[in-house]
Formats: C-alpha cells, structure tokens, sequence
C-alpha cells in the first residue's frame, strides 16, 4: 500500500464532499438533531401521571391522603369528580391515566383505627407506564398507612415500634435516576452506526453509477488504498460528530462521565472503522446508491436501535432474539459507552466488549477489501 495513492483517493472524496456542502452539512447536522430530538424526546422516566379524583368523603383525612399524590413528583391533579361517568370519559379521552375514589367512610375508618378500601383505576393502554403509576400509587399509600398506625399507637401512649429492617437504599452510577443518563451514551451508538454507514454505502455505488468507475479500475491504484483512501475523509467527520455528541451530552444535558476520555475515543474509532467498512461493503455489494442507502438503514438504524439494549433490556428479550443480539455491533458498543460514562471502568471489566468491537473492524475491512473487484463486469 502506498501512502501517496492512498492520500490521493482520500483527496479526491475531500474534494466530492465539499462541492457537495449539503451531504457534508448533512453528515454533521444530522447526529446533532437525532441526539436532541431523542434526548429531548424519548424519555422512561413516568413523572407526573394525570390522575382523576372522586373524594366521597370531603374530609381533612381524605384532602391529606390526596396530597400524598399531589404533593409528589409522580402525579399531577388533572381534574375532580362526583361520579363514575366522568372517570370513564377522562380515561378514555387520555386526560387521566389512574382514577382514585374515596370511600364516604374514609375518615370514620381512619380515626377508629378501621381497616378502608381506596379504590384505584388505571388505564393499562400503556402496561409499561401503568406498571410504574401502579407501583408509585402502592408506595405512597404504604408510606400513608405506615404514618397512620404510628400516629395511633402513640396517641393511644405506645411507643412507636421499631420495623425489623431498616432498609436504606444506596443507588450506584445514577444517582438522580434519570433516564437521559442512560440514553444519551446509547444514542452516540446508535447515531454513529447509522451515520457513517449510510455515509460510506453511497461512495462505491457513487462512482459505478457516474461510470467514473473504469477511470479508477484502470489506475495503479490497488484495492485497500482505494477502500481506506475512500474511508479516511468520513472518518475525520465521525471523529468530529463523536467530540461534538460528547461536548452536547457534557454541558448541555449534564450527562456525568465517570470513565477515560481517551479510552472512550480510542473505542470510538474501532467502532468507526467498522461501521465505515460496513457501510463500504454495502456499497459493493449493492452498486446502486437508492439500494445502497435502503440496506444501510435496514442493516445498521434497526438493529441498533431494537436489537442493541438501547430501548429494552437484552435479558427480557426472546432466547431466539437474545442470539441475535451478539451479532449486533452496537451491543457491545453501547454497553461499553454506558458503563463507561455511567460506572467509569476500563477495559479490565469490558474487555470481552473490546474484543468483540476489534473483531467487527477487522471482519467488516477484510471483507469489504475481498469483495471488490478490481474488473469491470460483463
């Protein structure tokens, strides 16, 4: 391989991206409207649940109990009613997601130390969000019930009972809970396997399709300088998208990041190389840019955005689907992005990862450099 052709077909694409400013403004543009649209957009967190209320008892006792909904950050107060119909109508308008009513003996039950019911009606349309709603509505009522018998044990001159565990909760890595802790790190995955793919897929097919072809085959030009020369312009542009997806996650979102900046870049680029080999065996194989740019997307944006861990848990996934998931790249690169930014461990805990990421460069350059041929087709 020799350096000086190398760097000519690597001028050559400098200059085609260039005249091209809308592909090039493009390939920067792009990550960075994906990752706000996503950040801002796609969130787990299930805050603020609308919630209807029918109180039959009218009481200071049952105001208090509403207020354990109210005054959390998991509910909002959407509307009150008096009957049954309207409770109906809000849920299936979407205005309320969970309806709570009140028993008329509410505060008779309370204050004689009664056992009470409160009825609770959720919407289970969304079962993930209704899980969560149901969860933080038993959590609060435990907590109030809990209240309820202490206050009566030492008004009746008891002292209160000590519970037999003491249960204090310590959360690793992701202290807030916020899920955007965790989405942003996937996102600079999946944003980059599907943009440098979709980059490097059109410039084989571009240069069949304009019949400029024949004019490289006949050069000295030898495959790999060809490939790599043709890699190394896109390749400067996925290293700027990674420094400016990491500057936005830092200062803008306030993502914490825990681990090695020069281990996360050094990553990233074997992660590049790779999905750039993808995407230029795409456009080998393909020779059409239409058909290029088609199965880019079918072979990078879905897997990597279903198959990856990115949106649901690997283990909750199908056996079937879970074997799948290993021949998925951006697994093991948004796993090794996640622990890194969120836990900051180094290659002694994700060297399994590392390797996996190292194989898919080598296994995706090997193959784009012994598909092409250097022969025109009859």
């Amino acid at each position: 391989m020799k350096m000086y052709r190398l760097m000519a077909v690597a001028r050559k694409e400098c200059i085609h991206i260039i005249r091209d400013w809308r592909s090039l403004f493009l390939t920067v543009a792009t990550p960075l409207f994906l990752l706000l649209l996503f950040a801002y957009a796609l969130t787990l967190d299930v805050d603020h649940v609308p919630m209807i209320v029918w109180d039959q008892s009218q009481t200071p006792e049952s105001r208090e109990y509403i207020s354990q909904f109210t005054g959390s950050r998991y509910f909002s107060l959407a509307d009150q009613t008096d009957n049954y119909d309207d409770i109906k109508y809000a849920i299936d308008k979407g205005d309320a997601l969970i309806a709570l009513v009140i028993p008329h003996d509410f505060a008779r039950c309370v204050s004689c130390d009664k056992d009470t019911s409160i009825q609770l009606i959720v919407d289970g349309s969304d079962s993930n969000t209704a899980t969560i709603a149901l969860g933080y509505a038993e959590t609060l009522t435990s907590r109030y019930s809990a209240n309820l018998l202490v206050k009566g044990i030492e008004h009746k001159g008891y002292k209160a009972p000590v519970p037999p565990i003491d249960l204090r909760t310590r959360i690793w890595f992701n202290p807030d809970i916020e899920s955007r802790n965790n989405i942003i790190p996937g996102l600079i995955g999946v944003i980059m396997m599907v943009i440098t793919s979709l980059m490097t897929s059109l410039t084989i097919a571009r240069e069949w399709e304009r019949g400029s072809m024949e004019q490289l085959i006949s050069t000295p030009v030898k495959v790999p300088e060809l490939i790599f020369g043709k890699m190394i312009p896109y390749f400067c542009i996925g290293i700027v998208d990674v420094i400016m997806i990491v500057l936005i996650g830092e200062f803008l979102f306030e993502v914490p990041f825990k681990g090695n900046l020069m281990l996360l870049f050094v990553m990233s680029t074997i992660f590049l190389v790779g999905a750039l080999s993808l995407g230029m065996l795409i456009s080998i194989v393909t020779k059409t840019q239409l058909l290029a740019s088609q199965l880019a997307m079918v072979v990078t944006f879905l897997p990597s955005f279903l198959l990856s861990g990115f949106l649901s848990a690997i283990h909750n996934m199908p056996q079937a689907i879970q074997v799948i998931t290993y021949f998925v790249p951006a697994r093991y690169f948004i796993t090794f992005l996640r622990a890194i930014y969120l836990k900051g461990v180094g290659l002694s805990i994700l060297y399994v990862e590392g390797i996996f990421l190292v194989s898919f460069a080598v296994i995706a350059a090997i193959l784009a450099n012994i598909k092409f041929k250097k022969k025109l087709e009859a």
